[in-house]
């Protein structure tokens, strides 16, 4: 809807992955080194873990695209349930045909082992690739370690990467997968974007698309990082959102104020972080208005006290030589004191009494 009206080829802030808009910042180019390298190599079971939208789709995206011809590679984006359905989606990918006549675990185990091992007579790698990774179960991650033991006298038969959020760590980690622990050879972890490089991020994707780097004043650009925390996935979301908004309102450039209407209406669609939607600034006013309200507080409780010069004093406990005063019991009854009894005694003996300081409720 807003791509003609600032002049864009296509969509700048779409979710999927499309080559042209990819922003690799050095962080992504440092993996995908890792990966190719790895893939490459004679031993390969590599880790990748990333928060939600930190750009680890997108790296399995473009190890697809940089793969080496010399390599066969499977990529699962769903994770299977069952160790059946891990082996028929694997040999799926690989493209091994499959017999529709018999389905079972050493059917579909002896047609993979058969083309691993057709593969490496050829002079070729196998890879697999498993995104969203963590979703998987500990007998999945039994089958894993199986295939990933499989190997000639110098060479893995099948590199294996697993990608996914940082709870994958944790699962590797656990009592029951002291297995997978020995053969996974290295870990990376993608961190969100700094200020610098999600800058560039909303830049580079906006002259992919023919725009204006301008679009975005620098104020809309800084709160954008404020509230994505550099989180790729969350940018493209408030950038998208905040040009739909200025095309709305027939204007040219993306403000802060922009930025924010934006946040509210996709961050809380999304249930992101709730930290996320409320900026810096607002807290600031928050702050403000609870000094004003605490002094306002304050002057009530100076002219009432102003207004009735006799003390509340509290029903304390006095000796017997203390018994001499004006004693009053009171209740406090929404802000207001009321008085039930008093006895006037003789002041000439010495007590002790307690201020009550006056509660005013909400």
């Amino acid at each position: 809807m807003y791509t003609k009206y600032f002049g864009l080829k296509g969509k700048p802030f779409s979710s999927i992955p499309d080559f042209p808009y990819i922003y690799k910042s050095e962080m992504h180019r440092e993996a995908l080194a890792h990966l190719l390298c790895g893939i490459g190599s004679d031993d390969c079971f590599i880790l990748v873990t990333g928060d939600l939208g930190t750009g680890k789709t997108t790296l399995c995206r473009c190890l697809l695209d940089q793969v080496p011809v010399d390599t066969d590679v499977a990529l699962l984006s769903k994770v299977p349930l069952s160790s059946l359905e891990l082996l028929e989606a694997i040999c799926s990918e690989f493209g091994i045909p499959q017999d529709s006549r018999e389905i079972s675990v050493k059917l579909y185990a002896d047609k993979l082992m058969a083309f691993l091992v057709r593969s490496h007579s050829n002079g070729k790698n196998a890879a697999l690739l498993i995104d969203e990774a963590q979703n998987l179960s500990l007998e999945l991650l039994d089958q894993l370690y199986f295939w990933a033991n499989l190997e000639t006298n110098n060479k893995k038969l099948l590199k294996i990467v697993l990608l996914g959020q940082p709870e994958l760590g944790q699962i590797v980690q656990q009592p029951g997968t002291s297995q997978i622990q020995e053969v996974i050879t290295s870990k990376y972890h993608l961190l969100p974007l700094d200020e610098e490089n999600s800058f560039a991020y909303v830049k580079h994707r906006l002259a992919a698309a023919g725009g204006e780097e301008q679009v975005f004043s620098k104020d809309a650009l800084a709160h954008i990082f404020e509230l994505s925390e550099g989180v790729p996935r969350r940018i493209d979301v408030l950038c998208d959102r905040a040009l739909l908004e200025t095309y709305q309102e027939q204007k040219y450039f993306v403000t802060s104020s922009i930025v924010d209407s934006a946040a509210q209406e996709e961050l809380g669609r999304l249930g992101e972080k709730q930290i996320a939607t409320t900026p810096k600034r607002s807290v600031t006013k928050l702050l403000l208005l609870a000094c004003l309200v605490l002094i306002g507080v304050g002057g009530v409780s100076y002219y009432r006290n102003s207004q009735d010069t006799t003390p509340v004093i509290a029903n304390v406990p006095l000796k017997a030589e203390e018994q001499s005063v004006v004693v009053a019991e009171s209740t406090t009854i929404q802000g207001s004191v009321v008085e039930e009894s008093k006895t006037v005694l003789p002041l000439k003996q010495k007590t002790t009494i307690r201020i009550i300081p006056l509660e005013i409720n909400d």
